[in-house]
């Protein structure tokens, strides 16, 4: 199911769910309801991650609302808005394919002088240079960072370009949200805690990034200024069975930048969570990441964003985030 929240001017943001006719708010479409009584859906009404916690019972009622909904008590399209704001960000790295696409791209953009031995090596071995894969611990463990959970952005909105960087680049990612409590989870347990899907943009300031990681700790400046979600989130249910073969685009000014595929995570979601929860709480209303899909950011093309670049993020079954650059 396809839900997202909407203000319908009243002064009390509402959940709305999707059809072919467009968005139902709840809140409004529950004091038309004149069947059994929906207890637990009134409850979830007005947010997201209460709807996403209610699950299939839910689910379940909003279903019955829209059955009985009239051409009228649709809007067709609202204006975005956040869908919750995260309790916490986990950005992971899952696609080796893109750790060596992007540390490519990092020695052409940043050390050009290393390009042509580089090139040389992979020309001559057929295979990308050692110094380009990760290392051996992220073969063994779903390493990620702590982003920041307050500078999020959504659909339709201006991402601010911060003035310390010359290199701003985007990244398309899938992204969950947490809908249970998790302390050292088993992967099955860890799966059955997300709750719903969404697309993420993690905007990078490159140029800052790779002197932040030389320092020995993780990136900072070069990443919490700015992450964007989608403003539709799609109900676990209907994404499980392809979450590891969604077709994935990036588009900049109607142009198409990057394609790819999240296929070929090195941990499936369900291990990504569970080793967030090892040895620390995990709370309803965390969101995680899986990293860059591969082909999917401008490190990886060579093509950078400029002031005043729109950019339309895709992920098939998923949704679209839409983004200016200012």
């Amino acid at each position: 199911m396809r839900i997202r929240l909407l203000d319908p001017g009243e002064g009390k943001l509402t959940v709305a769910v999707a059809d072919a006719r467009g968005w139902l708010p709840l809140r409004a479409a529950l004091v038309r309801w004149s069947g059994d009584p929906m207890p637990e859906l009134e409850a979830a009404s007005a947010s997201v991650l209460d709807f996403l916690q209610g699950g299939e019972r839910v689910q379940a009622q909003a279903r019955r609302l829209l059955d009985a909904a009239g051409p009228d008590d649709f809007v067709v399209e609202p204006a975005p808005l956040l869908p919750l704001q995260p309790r916490s960000f986990r950005d992971f790295m899952l696609y080796e394919q893109h750790y060596i696409n992007a540390a490519r791209g990092m020695v052409r953009r940043f050390m050009p002088e290393k390009m042509t031995l580089l090139q040389l090596y992979e020309r001559i071995f057929r295979k990308p240079h050692p110094k380009l894969r990760p290392k051996p611990i992220w073969y063994e463990k779903p390493i990620y960072y702590m982003g920041s959970h307050i500078n999020f952005y959504t659909d339709g909105d201006v991402i601010p370009w911060p003035d310390y960087t010359q290199a701003l680049d985007y990244e398309l990612e899938l992204g969950v949200i947490i809908v249970r409590p998790l302390y050292n989870a088993a992967p099955e347990d860890a799966r059955q805690a997300i709750g719903g899907f969404v697309v993420i943009n993690d905007f990078s300031a490159r140029d800052v990034q790779y002197p932040e990681m030389q320092s020995g700790f993780g990136p900072v400046k070069s990443k919490n200024f700015a992450n964007a979600m989608s403003a539709v989130v799609v109900t676990a249910d209907e994404v499980w069975g392809r979450e590891a073969s969604l077709a994935a685009r990036v588009q900049v000014n109607g142009e198409v930048w990057g394609e790819g595929s999240t296929k070929g995570m090195q941990f499936s979601l369900a291990e990504m969570v569970a080793y967030a929860s090892m040895g620390e709480r995990i709370l309803p209303g965390e969101v995680m990441a899986t990293g860059t899909i591969p082909g999917c950011s401008g490190m990886e093309t060579g093509q950078w964003l400029s002031h005043g670049d729109e950019i339309v993020l895709e992920i098939e079954g998923i949704g679209t985030l839409r983004n200016l650059v200012a």
